[in-house]
Order: structure tokens, then C-alpha cells, then sequence
């Protein structure tokens, strides 16, 4: 049986669809799941604008169901993982939607902050989702939600969900170590750590009342002396003191 997702008869009107070359303008037409094609015009290999795999996205089993997959697709693959761990955070915090909801404040500023900063965004988005993953599991068994205790109990949590859809072990012991210290910085942390910690701390700070009052020039100092990248100081500044002028 054909995966669903790949199979052409569960295709909507979309799924084919007609574009122009980029490089001389002659109509091309794509399939969804096309990763390139030749121009008929100018005969130069063009990435399909719309490449949409579906399931292969994210399953691990997509190159056994359906042979090697393009090399563009693979190359982008650790990145679509990201929507999918967004998906799976979103389901295993149910209705609370405080934490989904700082979850996904974290993962818009840890984008903005890995693109400025060339880190690995799949390691950062994923950390970004799942960084507070632990805090359940803490509240359940300590009653509560300090620190320590999501750090101890989001690893297990974030490795079974990442193992779940098919994450590679270096991602996903990567992702797991972020998550395990996230409020701890130590000596040597990657690029990756430092920009989940940045954008968590400027949700963190962003929320807290204690930052009213206090005068711009001693804010900024103690931005540069907590934040542990230049865009991350950059953007607290922006965000959390001249929004405020």
C-alpha cells in the first residue's frame, strides 16, 4: 500500500500547479511533490517553489516507503521537524495554554535570534518548543515548577517525543542537553544554547513587573551583563526599553 500522503489520488487541486521560471518567465508547470524541474525555455534546473512532501516530511520511514528522497528535501527535512515538535508540544500541554503559549513566544524570538546569529535553527526551534517541557512531570511530582525540577524531568520527556518522530540521535542529544540546563548556563555553551537562553529570557523579562520603574541606563547594563549573545542584548533593548520610551 502507498502512503497516503505521496498517493496521487488523495492529491487536492493544488497538489499540481502551473509557475513561471524564475530566471526567463516560460510557464512551468510542478507537481507537489516535484523537488526540481528543467525550464522547458531556458533548460536551467528550477527548486519547485511549493515542494510539499506531506508525511515524508517527518516520518522516518519515508525512504523506505518511497526510495531516496531529493537531496533539497533532505536537506530541509531537520527543519520541517520543527512544526511537527510544535505540534506534538501543543498536545502534550493540552489545555494549558499559558505554556504553549510562552513556548511559541520563545520559539518567534529564538528564530529571529538564530538567523542574526547563523545557529542551527532545527537544534534551536526544537529546544525552543521544548524547553519547558519538564515543568508537568515537576508539578506532578514535587508540586512544583521551580528550575531544578524541570530541568531533571524535561530530558526523558523531550527525548521520547523527538524519538517518537524520527529525530536523529545527534539532534535529539543536542536538543535534550539544551533542555536539561536551560536555566543554568555553564562554561562553553554552544551558539545553540546561548540563543534558546536569550529569547527565554527576554519572554521571562518581558513579563515581569520588576523591570517598571527602573531607569534605561541601568536596564541596559544589566541586559549586556545576563544576555549571552549580541543579538540577543540588541533585541532585549529594542523590545524590553525603547518600546518602553
Amino acid at each position: 500500500m502507498k502512503c497516503p500522503g505521496q498517493d496521487t489520488q488523495y492529491w487536492n487541486a493544488d497538489a499540481i500547479f502551473e509557475t513561471q521560471c524564475p530566471e526567463c518567465g516560460h510557464p512551468m508547470e510542478f507537481f507537489k511533490d516535484d523537488a526540481t524541474r528543467r525550464c522547458p525555455g531556458c533548460r536551467k534546473k528550477i527548486v519547485n517553489p511549493k515542494m510539499d512532501f506531506g508525511c515524508a516530511a517527518y516520518c522516518q520511514f519515508a525512504e523506505q516507503c518511497l526510495g531516496t528522497l531529493p537531496e533539497e528535501f533532505v536537506a530541509q527535512r531537520e527543519d520541517l521537524l520543527k512544526d511537527r515538535v510544535a505540534v506534538e508540544m501543543k498536545r502534550y500541554f493540552g489545555r494549558d495554554f499559558k505554556r504553549i503559549g510562552h513556548a511559541s513566544k520563545v520559539a518567534r524570538y529564538a528564530e529571529q535570534l538564530g538567523k542574526q546569529e547563523k545557529a542551527n535553527l532545527a537544534v534551536v526551534l526544537c529546544a525552543a518548543y521544548l524547553h519547558d517541557i519538564g515543568i508537568k512531570n515537576a508539578e506532578e511530582k514535587y508540586n512544583s515548577s521551580a528550575a531544578k525540577y524541570q530541568e531533571i524531568e524535561g530530558p526523558p520527556v523531550a527525548k521520547a517525543l523527538l524519538e517518537k518522530l524520527g529525530a536523529k540521535p545527534p539532534l535529539i542529544e543536542e536538543v535534550c542537553d539544551i533542555v536539561g540546563h536551560h536555566h543554568s548556563p555553564r562554561e562553553n555553551d554552544t551558539l545553540n544554547f546561548k540563543v534558546l537562553y536569550d529569547a527565554d529570557m527576554l519572554v521571562n523579562m518581558g513579563e515581569c513587573e520588576k523591570k517598571n520603574g527602573v531607569d534605561p541606563e541601568s536596564f541596559s547594563k544589566k541586559i549586556d551583563r545576563l544576555y549571552l549573545t549580541p543579538s540577543g542584548r540588541a533585541l532585549a533593548k529594542e523590545v524590553l526599553i525603547r518600546a518602553e520610551e
